[in-house]
């Protein structure tokens, strides 16, 4: 298999603007979901957190709407993601992460975790 089609795990945490509408940030999350899918990637994990405060003050705002995405992709992904968010005014930070094998089990073990207590 090519290294160029070999999907890789990454992480992608985004913090939208605070001043964004319910309706707004789905909306917003369900464009770089399907960004990723029609440009080869998969989702494995989608959570949004909503409100939290920051912590330094980002153009003059306290808090933001955090959205983190775990998914597959290719590597050249990234490239094109990064070019979308940068132009996406509604974004005030975003960080992308690429996953090792200890990281996934971590985020597997902590979600498994989550839903087991949900269940209790």
């Amino acid at each position: 298999m090519a290294t160029e089609n070999k999907l890789q795990d990454y992480e992608l945490m985004v913090i939208f603007t605070p001043v964004l509408a319910e309706d707004d940030f789905k909306g917003a999350q369900k464009k770089y979901t399907d960004f990723i899918k029609e440009n080869g990637g998969n989702i494995a994990h989608e959570d949004a957190w909503g409100l939290r405060s920051l912590a330094y003050p980002i153009a003059k705002k306290t808090t933001g709407l955090y959205y983190v995405l775990e998914f597959q992709a290719p590597a050249d992904l990234n490239a094109k993601l990064e070019i979308q968010m940068n132009r996406d005014e509604n974004i005030m930070r975003h960080m992308v992460t690429r996953l090792d094998k200890y990281a996934l089990a971590y985020n597997n073990r902590k979600r498994n975790k989550s839903l087991t207590a949900e269940n209790a």
